[in-house]
C-alpha cells in the first residue's frame, strides 16, 4: 500500500503554537506532532512525533526572551537535520537579539551575527522573519533568507480607517525609513521624534521635528518594549495640537509595565501582528494576524514562486 506524503510539514516550538496552528490552517496542513521532555535541570529534549525524512520541514518559532526559545528552535533544527528533511526552514516571525546588530560601544557583543551563524551550525537551510529590526541583519546569514514586511497587514487596515488628514509619524531617526515608505503609499505627511537615551530603554529628551497640529497621527515602529517611547510620544503630539494618535507596532514584546503605559498614555489604539503571543488582552491593542502572510509566502517557496507580490512597501 503505498503513502503519500503531504507536500510539507509544518511545526511549531512551544511558545509559538498557536500562531502556527493558524499558519498550518491557512496553509492547509494539520500542525504536525512534537513533544518536549523535560528535565528536573531545566533541560528539554524536542522530539518528532512523525516521519519527516526527504521532506520540507517549516519549524515555527519566535525567539522571544526567554532564550529557551531560541535554544528550542536550534534543538528541533538539529533534530530536523538528523532525521533526514530534505529542507529546513526557520520561520522566525519575531527575530530576537536584532536589536544587536552592530557594536554601538567598546567590549560588547554582535548578538544578531552570533544567533544567525548559531541558526546556519544547527542546520537550517533557509530562513522566513519579518520586519527585522535592521534590513541589513539578512547579510548575517549565508543561506536564503524572506525578510517579510507587516506593513503587507497593516495597510489594508489603515485604509480600513478611513482617516482624513492623516500623518505618518516615526519614534525616532532610526525608524524614518519605514515612516516614509508608508507615508508614500498612503499619500500623507511625515513627522519624526528625536530622541536621546541615557540608558536602553531610558529615554532623556524627545523633540518633535514637524507639525501635527489638526492630524490625525500614526506612529510605525518595528517592535514595542517597554512603552515607553511611544507612550511619550503619543502624549507630546497629543499636546502639540494632534487630533488622535495611533501606534502600529509589528511585535509586541511588552515588557516590564508596558500594558501599564500604553494604559495611560494617549494613544487610542495599538496594532500588533501575533509574531509573539501577547501576555495578556487590552481594551487599547487590536492584533493582526500574521498567519495568512505566512502560510502564503510558505507556498511560494514551496513551490519555487517569487514572492515579489507579497511586498507593498
Amino acid at each position: 500500500m503505498s503513502h503519500i506524503e503531504p507536500e510539507a510539514k509544518i511545526f511549531a516550538c512551544s511558545q509559538s503554537e498557536y500562531l502556527a496552528e493558524q499558519i498550518a490552517k491557512h496553509y492547509g496542513v494539520a500542525l504536525g506532532k512534537v513533544t518536549i521532555s523535560k528535565y528536573s535541570d531545566g533541560e528539554f529534549q524536542p522530539s518528532f512525533e512523525e516521519s519527516i525524512r526527504g521532506l520540507r520541514v517549516f519549524l515555527v518559532c519566535s525567539t522571544f526572551p526567554s532564550s529557551d526559545n531560541l535554544m528550542e528552535l536550534l534543538l528541533m533544527i538539529d533534530a530536523a537535520k538528523r532525521a533526514s528533511a530534505r529542507h529546513i526552514t526557520a520561520v522566525i516571525p519575531y527575530f530576537g537579539w536584532a536589536r544587536q546588530d552592530r557594536k554601538d560601544k567598546p567590549r560588547v557583543p554582535i548578538g544578531a551575527k552570533l544567533v544567525a551563524k548559531l541558526i546556519e551550525a544547527a542546520g537550517a537551510t533557509r530562513i522566513m522573519t519579518m520586519d527585522l529590526h535592521a534590513d541589513q541583519i539578512q547579510g548575517f546569514f549565508e543561506k536564503p533568507v524572506d525578510h517579510l514586511f507587516a506593513s503587507t497587514i497593516f495597510l489594508p487596515y489603515v485604509r480600513s480607517l478611513n482617516l482624513d488628514k492623516l500623518t505618518i509619524a516615526s519614534p525616532d531617526m532610526g525608524g524614518s525609513k519605514r515612516a516614509y515608505a508608508y507615508s508614500k503609499f498612503l499619500e500623507s505627511d511625515v513627522v519624526i521624534c528625536y530622541k536621546q537615551r541615557k540608558q536602553a530603554n531610558v529615554i532623556d529628551t524627545m523633540e518633535l521635528i514637524g507639525d501635527v497640529t489638526g492630524r490625525n497621527v500614526i506612529l510605525v515602529d518595528d517592535m514595542i518594549d517597554t512603552g515607553g517611547t511611544l507612550a511619550k510620544a503619543a502624549d507630546m503630539m497629543m499636546e502639540r495640537g494632534a487630533l488622535s494618535v495611533r501606534a502600529i507596532c509589528t511585535h509586541a514584546i511588552l515588557s516590564g509595565d508596558a500594558y501599564q503605559k500604553i494604559e495611560d498614555s494617549k494613544i487610542l489604539e495599538l496594532i500588533v501582528t501575533d509574531s509573539i503571543p501577547l501576555k495578556k488582552s487590552s481594551p487599547k491593542i487590536r492584533v493582526v494576524s500574521c498567519a495568512e502572510l505566512f502560510a502564503d509566502v510558505m507556498h511560494m517557496v514551496h513551490n519555487n514562486n517569487s514572492i515579489s507580490s507579497k511586498f507593498i512597501v
